[in-house]
């Protein structure tokens, strides 16, 4: 039997670890599975929500579309298709935001290009410093 409780993805890393979209140094606690801090979480779902209500608002013409062309609504409810418009458009941006966020979170691009503080050649992303501290020598 095993002793003790169950170990996790946390026990796996130090106590200090950097975040792979900012490249700033947190402790383990404030850092997702995908080692993102919050601010990083923060600005990834706000840019996701701008990505969002652009597919809401696709989402809406296309329903909007759909109702003029094969319905034909009656002017008797049209509120009622109005209606039905705006929340396609607000379920749509709820549905585009995830999808974008998750897009995100999946492509990972600025961990891939990550270079963390104090590698050796590496420049710091985050600041655009070169830490290797030789000049910027490039074969012509």
């Amino acid at each position: 039997m095993r002793e003790g409780r169950r170990p996790t993805w946390r026990d796996r890393y130090p106590d200090e670890v950097t975040c792979v979209r900012c490249l700033e140094v947190y402790e383990q606690e404030y850092l997702d599975r995908l080692l993102w801090c919050d601010d990083c979480r923060a600005s990834a779902r706000r840019r996701a929500g701008r990505w969002g209500w652009l597919g809401g608002l696709a989402f809406g013409a296309i329903v909007a579309l759909y109702v003029w062309i094969a319905i034909r609504p009656s002017d008797l409810v049209i509120g009622g298709w109005i209606g039905t418009v705006v929340a396609a458009i607000w379920i749509g941006s709820k549905i585009g935001r995830e999808i974008a966020y998750g897009a995100m979170r999946f492509k990972n691009a600025r961990a891939v290009e990550a270079v963390p503080p104090g590698a050796a050649g590496g420049t710091d992303s985050a600041r655009g410093d070169d830490r290797s501290g030789a000049a910027d020598e490039r074969p012509e």
